[in-house]
C-alpha cells in the first residue's frame, strides 16, 4: 500500500463529501509554518482541516514535528494510517487529532475511521496568520484599520500584528477566505462533481 494509493482514496471521499459545496477548497500539500512542513491535503471551508498520510513504506521519524506544526495552525487532524502503522500512531499523536486506517478491497482501498478528530484546544494565533501571503495580510491589515506604518515592514511583522489584533475567530475567518480565494493553479483541487 502506497502514499499515492491512499492519496487517490483520500481524494475521492473527499470529492464526494465536498462536489456540491462551493465554499470548499481542497488544497494539495499545504505549507505550515512558513514550509517548515506540508499537511498532504487539506480541506478549506468553516474550518482548516489537515490531512496526513502514512503508507507502510513511510516510517514515523517526521511524525513528532509534523504534530508540533500541524498542532499550531490547523482547526483539525486526521492521520490516514496504513493497517502496519495505526495502532502505533493512535498512541503517538494528540487525543484531539483523528486517526483513520486504509483496507484493501478487490474493487480499490476503502478508508475506515479509527478515531474522529476533535477541534485543536490551542490553535496559535501567528502560526495561523503565516498561512497569508504578504500581499494578503497587508490587504487584512488595510480592512481592519491596521495597515498604518505595515506596508514597508516585513511579512513576519505583518503577521505578529494581525495575531496580536485579531480575535482568533476573526483571524480564521479572513485566512480561511484568502486561502479559497486563490488562483485556481495554486496547490487546490476543485471538488469535482
Amino acid at each position: 500500500m502506497r502514499d499515492i494509493d491512499i492519496r487517490l482514496a483520500l481524494r475521492a471521499r473527499m470529492n464526494r463529501l465536498h462536489c456540491r459545496d462551493v465554499d470548499t477548497r481542497i488544497i494539495e500539500e499545504l505549507g505550515l509554518c512558513q514550509g517548515v512542513a506540508r499537511v498532504d491535503l487539506a480541506v478549506v471551508n468553516g474550518t482548516i482541516h489537515g490531512y496526513e498520510i502514512k503508507s507502510e513504506r513511510d516510517t514515523l521519524a517526521r511524525l513528532p514535528g509534523q504534530i508540533n506544526i500541524y498542532s499550531t495552525a490547523l482547526d483539525l487532524v486526521t492521520i490516514i494510517a496504513a493497517p502496519t502503522h495505526v495502532t502505533r500512531i493512535s498512541d503517538i499523536v494528540p487525543q484531539w487529532w483523528g486517526v483513520w486506517t486504509v483496507a484493501r478491497y478487490k474493487s480499490g482501498f476503502r478508508l475506515k475511521r479509527w478515531r474522529e478528530s476533535q477541534p485543536n484546544p490551542q490553535v496559535n494565533p501567528f502560526a495561523l496568520a503565516q498561512l497569508l501571503w504578504r500581499d494578503e495580510a497587508l490587504e487584512v491589515l488595510a480592512d481592519y484599520g491596521l495597515a498604518i506604518g505595515a506596508r514597508s515592514k516585513p511579512r513576519e511583522f505583518l503577521w505578529k500584528r494581525l495575531a496580536s489584533n485579531l480575535t482568533l475567530e476573526q483571524l480564521g475567518d479572513v485566512v480561511r477566505t484568502r486561502l479559497k480565494r486563490r488562483g485556481t493553479y495554486w496547490r487546490s483541487l476543485a471538488p469535482q462533481q
